[in-house]
């Protein structure tokens, strides 16, 4: 037989269990407070530790914080100098210079901009910028920086850490790739980089930018961030050369020519150029050290560097979007070919319009110079070429082009 609950008319019906004898359910009471308290002291002593895993029954000086990723306690000890930046800073800093570029200004009084000084010629020189750049042999007293630190430059001064001006001379400089090789003669107690391998970075690797941004009165700056990106392409002489590092450590004018360094304190980078634009921030880039080291190399032993090229001159306006305007691919518009160069013997004229080599796309200009930047002269390359209303094929030899 079945009962309904008039009290609660959803609850299911159930057949009706006999009353239980009043000392019975009294046992049953006491019986089930016992078995609570049991439970709940075995919960406590088990689940309160786990709870209270950073508390210690005595004050240390360390405090510890509980890593929610791995629920193991990191202890930080605020008494150590154990810090990666730190030790970067101690080591890489003595190798890093501040760079003066003086300028001829004639005629120039005591109201020019910087500190003057006098040349042969009688006319004052001041200071037209400075820049940075770090010691790469410590014996011979190289040091790499960008082109445009010390581009136009009559007198190089060169600031040591330790306080010592010292005038310094181009051994070679190369705008294709916005890098240049100084010397001084005062090679004393200097300190050199240790280079690494830019072709290993990681996006999301930490990075620390040492510089001197504004000049020497900030000498020594120490930025940090990450690799923000990799692969990045400039147009901006020089730079276009190279896939370049994006880091979101603090580029600023002067940081120019100094190291970008990894967390082993070895160069990765030079630091070159910022993304300037209002309302962007943290957009710095660094020309991978990898890439670079061919050409510093180049400058230190030849004096020059020398690239592969199809002896032509380009349009840098020539952008994709005026191409779809007139009709016409994307590519490099060829505005210039230089009589019994590699492209007048392959055939190439003005007007021509290049839009592969061999089989990689070329968007504009840039991309032409970023593309031929991978070979060596001597080199043959596939040529595909728009002229009007046709798509044409040519190999050239390429040929060396000096700066």
């Amino acid at each position: 037989m079945s009962y309904y609950n008039k009290d609660n008319p959803y609850q299911s019906s159930y057949p009706q269990t006999p009353p239980t004898p009043k000392h019975t359910r009294y046992l049953l009471t006491l019986v089930l407070c016992l078995t609570s308290a049991l439970v709940g002291g075995l919960v406590s002593v088990g689940v309160a530790p786990s709870i209270y895993a950073n508390k210690t029954s005595s004050q240390t000086s360390s405090p510890v914080i509980l890593n929610q990723a791995s629920t193991k306690p990191i202890k930080l000890d605020y008494n150590s100098t154990d810090f990666p930046v730190v030790d970067i800073a101690k080591n890489v800093g003595p190798a890093v210079v501040n760079i003066s570029n003086f300028q001829s200004n004639a005629g120039a009084g005591t109201f020019g901009w910087g500190f003057e000084a006098g040349n042969s010629s009688g006319n004052s020189l001041v200071e037209s910028g400075s820049g940075s750049g770090f010691i790469i042999d410590a014996q011979n007293g190289y040091i790499v920086t960008n082109n445009h630190v010390i581009d136009g430059a009559k007198k190089l001064v060169v600031n040591l850490p330790d306080g010592r001006n010292v005038d310094a001379k181009v051994v070679g400089a190369d705008p294709r790739t916005d890098l240049a090789v100084i010397k001084i003669s005062d090679t004393s107690n200097l300190t050199a980089v240790t280079i690494g391998d830019s072709s290993k970075l990681q996006v999301g690797e930490p990075v620390v930018a040492i510089g001197n941004p504004g000049g020497e009165a900030f000498a020594g700056s120490v930025t940090t961030g990450v690799v923000s990106a990799t692969n990045r392409i400039l147009d901006i002489e020089g730079e276009s050369s190279f896939n370049l590092i994006q880091t979101d450590a603090a580029i600023n004018p002067g940081n120019s020519g100094g190291p970008l360094v990894n967390y082993l304190g070895q160069v990765i980078g030079i630091n070159s150029a910022k993304y300037a634009q209002t309302g962007f921030e943290g957009m710095g880039f660094a020309i991978p050290i990898t890439d670079a080291m061919p050409t510093i190399q180049q400058l230190i032993q030849k004096g020059y560097a020398s690239h592969a090229g199809l002896n032509v001159q380009v349009a840098n306006q020539y952008t994709p979007e005026y191409a779809s305007q007139k009709g016409w691919p994307a590519g490099a518009y060829i505005l210039q070919v230089i009589s019994g160069g590699a492209a007048d013997q392959a055939g190439l004229q003005q007007g021509d319009i290049i839009t592969k080599v061999n089989d990689v796309t070329i968007s504009d200009s840039t991309s032409l110079t970023h593309e031929l930047f991978k070979y060596k002269p001597g080199d043959k390359v596939n040529i595909t070429y728009y002229r009007n209303g046709s798509t044409k094929n040519v190999t050239v030899a390429l040929v060396e082009i000096k700066d």
